[in-house]
């Protein structure tokens, strides 16, 4: 019964964070009282997306550091200077929104682009590997990225935006690697399958509640909205196309390639928006859950034209997005 649902989940991963997005929007009124357990819920969906990994994963990658060097590049360097780029061209002298847009691109790769790496058939242990290195290193590198482009536009605690992350991201993950390792991979049989929905589910909560607390400034929809869509949409293209262009260009192979190009074009915008509701302005949150958006449904379309691209099958047929 379970492992249907979760299968079932997964059809419809495009369309998850767009639905608890609308979903939010719709029932703001009661759900953004609730934001309270947002940090909750996304600690315990970081534990069930890291019990499936263990630190000797993580060692046996980095004898290889290459990808992992240059994904990081790409999603610490190359594009957040994109995003405030974008913002200073696009929105001159919008303060909020340009730390929204960098905001959007210093957020470490998501958990959930684990389950599109192994759907599409891609490299699982240099993708558990980012996400834990990653998550390792994000209560340092995003307040320092942040304080860096926009701190001296925008009011920001560093060390509460680093708490935040190390009580939602890192703790978890320490504690599921952990057990995973002491179990000697028990807990991931044994669990692993039964939490997989409700992670998912979880994600739908989670985005359904952020949305809802940023709804006053998303129901009037007017031309600086429709400007922050787009260019999100197009930056978050960019991730991705960034990740498949590099892993084309140094000749690396189809799992490594797919895995690099999903990480990428994956955020932790779960994570991103929980920041921003927590420690900025509503309107920070805005190209957040604009990002929310786009990310599952282009993660699905890149993954779809690389496991076409190679003559493979995915193991879960998505719709088409």
């Amino acid at each position: 019964m379970i492992n249907r649902l979760n299968k079932a989940l997964e059809k419809f991963m495009p369309f998850i964070t767009p639905t608890g997005v609308v979903v939010g929007l719709i029932g703001a009124v009661w759900l953004h009282n609730l934001s309270f357990i947002v940090p909750w819920i996304f600690a315990a969906m970081t534990f069930t997306g890291s019990i499936g990994s263990n630190f000797r994963d993580l060692q046996r990658v980095l004898m290889h550091p290459q990808p992992i060097v240059v994904n990081l590049l790409i999603l610490h360097l190359v594009m957040p200077l994109l995003g405030w780029a974008a913002g200073l061209i696009f929105f001159p002298g919008d303060d909020l929104t340009q730390t929204g847009l960098v905001l959007l691109f210093v957020i470490p790769t998501g958990v959930v682009s684990l389950v599109w790496v192994t759907i599409y058939r891609g490299n699982l242990a240099l993708t558990l590997a980012l996400i834990l290195l990653d998550t390792m290193i994000s209560p340092f590198i995003v307040p320092l990225s942040l304080s860096w482009i926009v701190g001296a536009k925008v009011h920001m605690e560093p060390l509460d935006i680093m708490g935040g992350l190390l009580w939602m991201v890192v703790l978890p993950s320490l504690i599921g690697m952990a057990l995973n390792q002491w179990t000697k991979g028990k807990i991931k049989t044994k669990w692993g399958p039964n939490l997989a929905p409700f992670s998912k589910i979880g994600l739908f909560v989670v985005v359904a509640i952020n949305s809802s607390v940023v709804a006053p400034y998303l129901k009037n929809f007017d031309i600086k909205l429709l400007k922050i869509f787009i260019v999100a949409l197009v930056l978050a293209v960019v991730g991705y196309v960034a990740g498949w262009l590099v892993a084309h260009w140094l000749k690396w192979d189809r799992e490594v390639t797919i895995a690099l190009t999903i990480n990428s074009g994956m955020r932790n915008l779960s994570a991103g928006a929980v920041l921003a509701i927590s420690f900025f302005p509503p309107p920070v949150a805005i190209p957040v859950i604009a990002g929310m958006l786009f990310q599952q449904i282009l993660a699905a379309l890149f993954g779809q034209r690389l496991v076409k691209k190679y003559g493979v099958e995915p193991t879960v047929s998505t719709p088409a997005a």
